[in-house]
């Protein structure tokens, strides 16, 4: 049996908002007490970005534990619809100017709130410094504060652990980091480096219509778009209605009102049921469907799926055709001809921004696809085997350590997966490596403790915002890998697994020790 990961931040921003009230009193104390350290490191630390615009927009260079402990972020919270920090990706835009996101108050004109200022750097140790750092913790220091942690009889008869230092890439702890065990969700890590590393974080996902002249058909393509939405407020993602618009407005300038409508899912092969069979966790796997297939009015989540996404997907399109006055015949399956003429395409947000929704709500959809466009990148068959081999060979060729790994899908929804800590610190440090800007997405998507995504319910202590980590929650197995922010203001990267846990909460409150002793930890 699966066991669904938390509610992501989405569907609990009331709950959110009254946690936030909550813990601001305390995060204000903390500022008036660490402002002055903080500032020293910020000064000592500030990066030196010069990479391309990429980076400048993708990184989203900001943490929540120093940016909410220095007291930067107003009262309106630092989150913004999709469960991302906006001070982040305004900070990434505009490196060289001042101020930052205004949270939907206003933009600064009379009588409106000014914008909050650009919270600091989440990789402040990563960049160019222009003064001393913190030390790094000393991995017996770290032994002494884990060690004791890792024997909680709720992490199960085997566990591993990885401790990196982000600045440098070199390993403070590890235990049995070699071990080859089941990650479950913490795989999105390996899939997100793998495809933005594959394809670029600039990369779109396209779904198109095109029109065979010769016979009337229409053809709607697939383009392995999950977050494609037949929602009237589509909030930034490729809109079904948008491509129905365009698609009318260029039939009706070819004096077509009437048409045969097909659609084309090749882009994916394989089988579309994932091993774990008809499940509320994801959908079918096809290159075309509309909102995941959630029947429920969802984004994110467990949810009810529609058992054809595709067929459902090409319906809905069916009706919104008809709504312009073109007629338009039951679809079918098909594949649009060389012949055919592109008539309309619509483009999903930029890969980096489908990783960080991935990550921050453990979207297992848009992992899967992902899966397949990296296997598509390589030139392999896009289905389950392809994808796994491709995700592999992208990390090898990294130069990462991926003996003892087995990729069998894309979300970690597979019990037959298998990592070791150690690959997962060496994605988290590589994807930190100021040389890769393209991949800094695997870290800005990572759920912020107490705030967003799958953490969004943990963390309610003294780590509350400087732990960013991608959960992991199977039957029998409980996993935790990301960031932290010591409290001499470090970034370290972590990974820890737990296998053959009897109470998955007992387990998930193991683990989140193990990290909150990480962000009070200075262990020199």
């Amino acid at each position: 049996m699966i066991v669904p990961e938390l509610r992501p931040w989405q569907a609990a921003r009331p709950r959110l908002a009254r946690a936030a009230g909550a813990v601001r009193p305390r995060l204000a104390r903390a500022a008036r007490a660490l402002e002055p350290r903080v500032a020293r490191f910020a000064r000592a630390t500030a990066p030196r970005f010069t990479g391309p615009k990429t980076w400048q927009y993708t990184a989203g260079a900001a943490t929540a534990g120093l940016a909410l402990a220095a007291g930067v972020v107003t009262a309106a919270g630092p989150w913004d619809s999709t469960g991302q920090r906006t001070a982040e990706r305004d900070r990434a835009v505009a490196l060289d100017h001042t101020g930052g996101a205004d949270h939907g108050r206003g933009s600064g004109t009379a009588g409106q709130p000014r914008p909050a200022p650009s919270a600091g750097a989440v990789l402040a140790g990563l960049g160019g410094t222009s003064g001393a750092a913190p030390a790094a913790p000393r991995g017996a220091a770290l032994a002494d504060v884990l060690g004791p942690l890792l024997e909680d009889p709720a992490l199960g008869s085997r566990h591993a652990a990885s401790v990196v230092d982000l600045a440098t890439g070199r390993r403070l702890y590890g235990t049995a980091v070699e071990e080859s065990l089941t990650p479950a969700s913490t795989t999105k890590i390996a899939t997100a480096v793998a495809a933005l590393s594959a394809l670029g974080p600039d990369h779109r996902l396209t779904t198109r219509t095109a029109y065979e002249a010769d016979t009337g058909e229409l053809v709607l393509v697939g383009g392995g778009d999950p977050t494609l939405t037949a929602r009237k407020d589509a909030k930034g993602l490729a809109s079904l209605r948008t491509l129905a618009d365009k698609t009318a407005a260029a039939l009706q300038k070819r004096d077509v009102t009437r048409v045969t409508l097909s659609y084309d899912t090749s882009l994916f092969a394989g089988s579309e049921m994932h091993p774990i069979g008809v499940n509320d966790n994801l959908a079918r796997v096809t290159a075309l469907m509309a909102d995941e297939g959630r029947t429920d009015g969802s984004t994110s989540g467990p949810a009810p799926r529609v058992s054809d996404p595709a067929a459902d997907a090409a319906r809905t399109f069916a009706g919104l055709l008809r709504s312009h006055g073109v007629k338009v015949s039951p679809p079918g399956p098909s594949k649009a001809t060389g012949r055919a003429e592109p008539l309309a395409a619509v483009a999903s947000p930029p890969l980096s921004a489908l990783v960080e929704r991935m990550l921050t709500n453990s979207d297992n959809d848009l992992g899967e696809a992902l899966l397949r466009h990296t296997a598509v990148a390589a030139g392999r068959r896009a289905d389950f085997a392809g994808g796994a081999a491709a995700v592999a060979g992208r990390l090898k060729h990294l130069g990462l350590p991926v003996a003892g790994s087995e990729f069998r899908d894309g979300s970690g929804l597979d019990r037959a997966d298998r990592l070791t800590a150690g690959l997962l610190t060496e994605l988290l440090a590589t994807a930190a490596d100021p040389g890769r800007p393209g991949l800094r997405a695997a870290l800005t998507g990572l759920p912020i403790a107490h705030f967003t995504g799958t953490l969004a319910d943990r963390y309610p202590g003294g780590a509350a915002g400087v732990v960013r980590a991608k959960t992991g929650t199977l039957t029998g197995v409980n996993t935790l890998a990301g960031t932290v922010v010591t409290r001499d203001g470090r970034t370290l990267g972590f990974a820890f697994f737990a296998s053959d846990t009897t109470d998955p909460e007992a387990a998930q409150t193991a683990l989140d020790r193990l990290a909150g002793a990480l962000a009070d930890c200075g262990c020199r």
